[in-house]
């Protein structure tokens, strides 16, 4: 069986418990086609992936769907063919659409056990975050992963106490403002590098994102396995 080395590690029972877990995972772009890959191949029976955007040539030096030849397509579309390439048993359902306050009844719908968020969009993350706290949901957020280089020192933290990072400098205060006391993040250590101020664009490397995406992925297995 494609899954035998995951059963070494956890036994049978845990592979039958993520069989029968069902994760969102909300921006499917660097952070998130990692998350989705490693949740898929640790075996996670239920996968609801929601993005609204395209493949586009810049995303190639660091998105798991992006390729010459998926240049074009829905990251929903691509990702939901790579879910199903690793495990075809996998439930995989699709939004193709921005996550937002009006998107969240049909999307929460249904059950989760976990939720990711791994979007770009400050106010989209408020959002979704308040969402599942409102509705005590498990939710863990990805915060940045731009502009940095060398060896990738990602942590699972409070965003209470997170350092080094603009986003979730920004996030604390208004999630302060809507309440939230907690929330579980991935954080990196490392500061982010000064680039040239007249880009508008983020420096990104391949790694960065991978990374993060590998330590949410854990953390939502961990989790799941308690």
């Amino acid at each position: 069986m494609w899954n035998d080395r995951t059963k070494l590690l956890i036994g049978k029972d845990g592979t039958d418990r993520l069989e029968n877990c069902s994760v969102c995972i909300v921006g499917l772009g660097g952070v998130g086609g990692y998350v989705c890959h490693m949740l898929a191949r640790a075996g996670v029976g239920h996968l609801t992936l929601i993005d609204f955007d395209k493949v586009d040539e810049t995303n190639i030096n660091r998105q798991i769907v992006a390729y010459q030849k998926t240049v074009g397509r829905y990251k929903t579309d691509v990702l939901k063919g790579q879910v199903l390439d690793i495990n075809p048993k996998c439930e995989v359902k699709t939004y193709t659409k921005r996550f937002n306050t009006d998107a969240s009844s049909e999307i929460f719908a249904q059950k989760y056990d976990f939720v990711v968020d791994a979007i770009d969009s400050v106010n989209d993350k408020i959002e979704l975050i308040c969402y599942c706290k409102e509705h005590d949901l498990p939710i863990v957020s990805a915060m940045g992963t731009g502009n940095r280089v060398g060896i990738p020192t990602f942590k699972i933290l409070d965003i209470y106490k997170t350092y080094n990072d603009g986003l979730a400098k920004v996030m604390r205060k208004k999630l302060r403002e809507r309440g939230i006391k907690k929330l579980d993040v991935a954080c990196c250590e490392a500061l982010a590098q000064k680039i040239d101020k007249r880009s508008k664009s983020v420096g990104s490397i391949s790694y960065y994102p991978a990374m993060c995406g590998c330590v949410l992925a854990a953390h939502v297995i961990e989790n799941l396995l308690k």
